[in-house]
């Protein structure tokens, strides 16, 4: 109760409950699209390489966007840029909801991925304000919680509004959440602005910005442009390579005014962090990303069912974290973290022996364990990697970290669809030199009906189904790949050095 009395603001329940709807709308849209993406492709006429756009665009927003978050809370006002950001995503979820064409979805996304960048760390940055320090930790552990509900309940709640309505609730069920919200922030929320504004590094953050769009189109539109075949991958390869080399000239040169501060660049742990955290970002996307697709497009799974084998997931996760917390400062983090990889790799290998006959047991086991091993990397990575750092760039190592691993989780969508794709079709072709005339396998009794060579009908549900399993073996394939670099990763560590004992550093997801 004494906290109570103390405490800078009144309110305090309001806010911190017009905080969280922010906090778990943004959670929830995270995880909600991905079981619904073969319905939007169906609905909109994509193909599978194009519908991944959904999800990139989004992704790559918020990595562009979250560092600019705390200069315009400088400039602006926490108050006023949180409510922007909540209007603003909750308005582009209903123009996601409406559109009509692939292209517009993409632009919409992109609008809330740039809106809802700011939701996570300015939530966090508000909650710190209304309590006070004695609070923090009860706070920070309520702000938590929100957080992890999101990889929990967006695949079940994205399925059932598939199943049950349309793909387009999965963006509409924001509506009455954003407004609320909003209005809680507009009302209850006092303005507040800091006594001093930095200054921002606006040509480091456009050549980055430019660099990134740039390399993420040539990855999105590749596999439908026949790569370096095309003009347009040139010209965006170009672009992207120009934009990196003018960021990098100018960050070397600018001294303290660059858009990144060049005492990042000389702590190995942070580089060594910064570069796991990449990995493990498409590690995490790259695998919500291919698994509903496969679901319901090869095992014929319901939306609905979909989303309720793939929330375990998140609870592992979940799970994860309060062990960890546990743990973090009792054994050696790199230990932690090396754990977390081996059960990662045991994930993707279980993953690696899916079968279109299997029941939804493999599915379920695997999506436990890997969302456990993935939730024992990051509170270590996040404290071996900025432990070490200076208080006056911890804020900016943060935000490189974060952007750093969702460009990790676009990348990995990108390269992964396109290999589904490329693997699918060298698979398929080597499936069908078998099936000759001249073949006893491809007759009866052993190619039952409806399955012939001799009537376009069975023709046709033959070939069918050699996709089918060869769009299996293409994602085993993109798991083992995954798998691999998880392996490959885990030499790394020998890089990490040990954080200083007395610095805890939260996680900021």
């Amino acid at each position: 109760m004494r906290s109570e009395v103390r405490a800078p603001v009144a309110n305090r329940g309001a806010i911190t409950a017009s905080i969280m709807l922010a906090t778990i709308m943004q959670g929830v849209d995270n995880t909600i699209a991905n079981v619904a993406l073969p319905h939007i492709q169906g609905s909109l006429s994509a193909a599978q390489d194009q519908i991944a756009w959904v999800l990139t665009s989004y992704i790559v927003a918020v990595a562009i966007m979250t560092p600019l978050t705390g200069w315009l809370a400088g400039r602006l006002g926490i108050k006023y840029v949180f409510l922007i950001s909540v209007a603003g995503f909750t308005l582009a979820s209903a123009l996601c909801g409406s559109a009509t064409s692939l292209t517009q979805l993409v632009v919409y996304r992109l609008l809330q991925g740039a809106c809802g960048a700011g939701l996570v760390p300015l939530s966090q940055s508000v909650l710190m304000q209304i309590n006070p320090p004695e609070r923090h930790g009860q706070a920070i552990a309520v702000w938590g919680t929100g957080v992890m509900l999101g990889p929990i309940f967006g695949p079940m709640l994205g399925g059932w509004l598939t199943e049950d309505y349309s793909w387009r609730w999965i963006f509409y069920i924001n509506l009455p959440v954003g407004v609320i919200a909003s209005l809680g922030i507009l009302i209850f929320i006092r303005e507040t602005r800091p006594p001093h504004r930095e200054s921002f590094d606006f040509f480091g953050f456009v050549t980055l910005s430019i660099a990134v769009g740039a390399l993420q189109m040539l990855l999105d539109r590749g596999q439908l442009k026949d790569w370096f075949g095309s003009t347009e991958i040139w010209t965006e390869a170009a672009v992207s390579g120009v934009a990196f080399y003018l960021f990098i000239v100018h960050t070397a040169t600018a001294g303290g005014r660059s858009f990144i501060n060049l005492d990042l660049l000389k702590s190995p742990n942070f580089m060594a962090g910064t570069v796991l955290m990449f990995f493990v970002g498409g590690i995490l996307s790259g695998t919500l990303a291919l698994l509903p697709t496969m679901l319901q497009s090869l095992m014929n799974y319901p939306v609905l069912t979909t989303g309720l084998v793939t929330a375990p997931r998140g609870i592992g996760t979940m799970v994860a974290m309060f062990f960890v917390g546990r743990m973090i400062n009792r054994v050696d983090n790199r230990l932690i973290i090396l754990a977390g990889f081996l059960l990662t790799v045991a994930s993707l290998w279980q993953m690696t022996g899916f079968s279109l006959q299997m029941g939804m047991g493999p599915i379920i086991s695997s999506g436990l364990l890997q969302g456990f091993g993935l939730g024992c990397t990051f509170v270590p990575l996040n404290t071996l990697a900025l432990s070490n750092l200076p208080r006056h760039i911890l804020t900016q190592g943060t935000a490189m970290r974060s952007l750093m691993r969702n460009l990790g989780g676009s990348v990995s969508i990108s390269i992964l669809e396109a290999l589904l794709i490329q693997n699918t079709q060298i698979v398929h072709s080597r499936l069908v030199e078998g099936l000759r005339p001249d073949n006893p396998v491809a007759h009866a009794p052993l190619s039952a009906i409806p399955f012939s060579l001799t009537n376009p009908s069975g023709i046709a549900a033959l070939n069918a189904e050699v996709t089918r399993q060869a769009a299996m073996v293409a994602y085993i394939n993109d798991y083992a790949l995954m798998m691999m670099i998880v392996l490959l990763l885990i030499p790394a560590l020998l890089l990490v050095r040990r954080a200083r004992p007395a610095l805890r550093v939260r996680q900021l997801r």
